[in-house]
């Protein structure tokens, strides 16, 4: 792997970053159980519940905490604050929003709500603009390449949302927001749970009058210079059930409804409705010692509804997605570390307003097979996968990563994976736009890690190196692009320092069109800042807390060509909160507190300065 774009480009992060851990080299000293911080188990990276110290993929985990002071921001400016991610968004909360995992396009990102695939397989992203934040218990990101585990849409890496479980006993929540733009959000939720049986049921209802989406920047004389709110209806329940030893049972039901204003022409309040539904039922257990299985169902429903159009190329009707999954994962202890087993079968069925496409569903037959383990200084992960589709046969991708701790408080990562992303049914075939003889996307991807933890504090430093054949150009009649590749650092630090929890972040992303002969040989890919900066700190001191987000962005481009440049920004988020009784909670959040006008995409405006006041209240 050429490491060429780490030392040309970021050697003033790595510096500073070396110094850093220089300066704590000194903190080795302490004793070990200083040195050994409680680890977090994620399954998104494995498929099989692993300690995170044993990973060598970079693994973000979002919990419940942050969630609830990021008021204000939507799923993708959350997500976006983390290492590695960027995102664009046409206006507001409930308007189409993308999210680039170290400088690949959305559709690269695989989002999955425990364990089930949630998309449109018509535009081929991930459904991120609907998900009720209230229902949610944790997030976990996974970055580089997992279609050797996932297959179709993980080339970039894997967003796995956690809905709330209920707990030991009787628990009970609520919560009253309001903000600028007339933004209004009440949310509650029960829980209970025994040795036997638990259950946790959530609701939330947001009403925001919102900002105009677009300003006459826009393309296509779309600006209509009106407010476009959004309007949400949403409800969670997970029933758990133990019916012996360690077996358990799990239903999950989801359902959003958002009524979303857009900006399509002048004069016409023109409307759309997203709706989302998830039912899954799964059986997990132990077969007999040393071998797991899990059994799961699925079935995921994506819609876009028009409802109101000032455009005359606008179809009213709804465009869905339906997606089916039967899944059999089984998990066996070897001398080598756990061996995962697993058959899928993913079906995926579209409809649209008027004609339907040549080919409307397909479906995928999946075998996979992983192994992960450790021992004494050393730790792996392998992972193969076949894959077997209706319209594009078998494809192969495969991963394999190796961890060395060169002490007990740095280690060394490597890793190499290939990876697929099956063309949307709109890129092949929406009429006088898809191009029906589009391949999958394949890419190769290796990275190389050095982490450093000791006591409370956490370094990170990754370079990686992308590339990728059959890449997909955006736009009208996309195309095959013979060669794209990506390079990259990225620097990060979580810790605490007294009582201030802390995390910085820094990214080089260098995301090119490779094609020797494109038009677009040597630019840029659209709407990714190269640069990228996060700081953030909490504190707490008795009943009162407070903390900042300061998060930069170079400038970005807005076509392929590189003609039309988008201005870098920098926002900062303040937030305070006083819990005046054990289990209630004020919160005040100012989100942008200069005011910054920024865009993500051109002609399509972001949230200026926004203030929040939310009251909480948890039963334990």
């Amino acid at each position: 792997m050429s490491l060429a774009l780490f030392k040309r480009r970021a050697t003033a992060p790595v510096f500073f970053l070396s110094s850093l851990l220089g300066a704590a080299a000194g903190a080795q000293a302490q004793t070990q159980a200083q040195a050994q911080a409680p680890q977090q188990i994620t399954v998104t990276a494995t498929r099989v519940p692993t300690p995170v110290n044993q990973l060598v993929a970079e693994l973000t985990v979002i919990d419940r905490a942050t969630i609830e002071r990021s008021e204000g921001r939507t799923l993708v400016e959350l997500l976006s604050q983390q290492a590695g991610l960027q995102f664009a968004s046409n206006g507001g909360l409930g308007k189409t929003a993308s999210v680039f995992i170290r400088g690949l396009e959305s559709r690269h990102t695989l989002l999955l709500v425990d364990g089930v695939r949630v998309g449109s397989a018509t535009v081929g992203t991930p459904s991120l603009d609907n998900l009720p934040l209230e229902a949610v218990e944790r997030i976990e990101i996974v970055r580089g390449p997992l279609s050797s585990l996932y297959g179709n849409g993980a080339l970039g890496g894997v967003v796995q949302v956690f809905t709330r479980q209920g707990a030991q006993g009787l628990t009970a929540n609520a919560k009253v927001s309001a903000g600028s733009n007339r933004h209004g959000q009440v949310a509650a939720g029960l829980g209970f749970g025994n040795q036997t049986f638990d259950v946790a049921v959530q609701a939330q209802h947001t009403d925001v009058r919102g900002i105009s989406a677009t300003n006459p920047e826009v393309p296509f004389g779309s600006h209509n210079p009106d407010r476009d709110g959004f309007r949400q209806n949403a409800g969670s329940l997970r029933l758990g059930w133990r019916p012996a030893g360690d077996w358990r049972v799990d239903l999950l039901g989801l359902q959003s409804t958002g009524l979303t204003g857009i900006d399509d022409g002048p004069g016409v309040n023109a409307r759309a409705e997203l709706r989302n539904e998830i039912v899954a039922l799964s059986a997990r257990g132990s077969v007999q010692p040393g071998w797991n299985t899990r059994i799961g169902l699925s079935q995921s429903t994506d819609a876009y509804d028009t409802l109101v159009s000032a455009s005359a190329f606008a179809a009213l009707g709804a465009i869905q997605t339906r997606t089916r999954q039967a899944s059999w994962e089984n998990s066996t202890a070897t001398p080598l570390g756990t061996a995962l087993l697993l058959i899928e079968r993913t079906s995926e069925q579209v409809s649209r307003p008027g004609a339907p496409f040549s080919v409307s569903e397909r479906d995928i037959d999946a075998l996979a097979l992983g192994l992960n383990g450790n021992a004494a200084a050393h730790s792996w992960q392998a992972s193969l996968r076949r894959d077997r589709n209706s319209q594009f046969g078998g494809i192969t991708t495969g991963a394999l990563a190796y961890g060395y701790a060169l002490t007990p408080a740095w280690q060394l990562g490597a890793s190499f994976g290939t990876s697929q992303t099956l063309p949307s049914f709109n890129q092949l075939y929406f009429p006088g736009f898809g191009t029906p003889t589009l391949q999958p996307e394949e890419g190769e991807h290796a990275e190389l890690s050095l982490r450093y933890s000791v006591g409370e504090h956490r370094w990170r430093a990754a370079a990686y190196e992308y590339r990728y054949r059959g890449f997909i150009s955006s736009g009208p009649q996309p195309a095959n692009l013979p060669r794209v590749k990506i390079d990259g650092v990225t620097l990060s630090y979580e810790g605490r320092w007294r009582e201030l929890d802390l995390t910085a972040s820094y990214d080089h992303t260098d995301p090119r069109n490779a094609t020797v002969g494109n038009a677009n040989f040597g630019k840029q890919l659209p709407r990714r800042a190269r640069q990228a900066l996060r700081l953030g700190a909490d504190g707490q001191w008795g009943a009162w807390a407070a903390g900042a987000t300061l998060a930069a962005f170079s400038h970005r481009f807005d076509n392929a060509a590189n003609t039309v440049r988008l201005g870098g920004y920098g926002t900062l988020d303040l937030r305070a909160e006083w819990a005046f009784l054990p289990q209630a909670r004020l919160g005040l959040r100012i989100n942008n507190v200069a005011d910054k006008t920024y865009r993500t995409v051109l002609g399509y405006d972001q949230p200026g300065r926004e203030g929040f006041v939310t009251l909480r209240w948890v039963m334990r």
